[in-house]
């Protein structure tokens, strides 16, 4: 097996933890935001909101999402 170099999910023990990164309000980008396991069917996720820390938060797809215009 090949090792990825991110850490196991401790939830699930299969998947990894992988970060996500974002932008902020003023365009900043906005490293390691979040960090989602690739287990599809364990969804642990832990993101970061105004300095808060939130776990477990749902899972929806970005696929409906549209951008807004500028």
């Amino acid at each position: 097996m090949e090792n990825s170099g991110f850490p196991k999910c401790q939830k699930c023990k299969v998947g990894d933890l992988v970060p996500l990164s974002d932008f902020g309000s003023q365009g900043a980008s906005i490293h390691y935001k979040a960090w989602v396991c690739t287990n599809l069917d364990c969804g642990f996720n832990l993101k970061i909101r105004n300095g808060d820390v939130y776990v477990n938060e749902p899972i929806i797809s970005g696929a409906s999402y549209s951008p807004r215009p500028r």
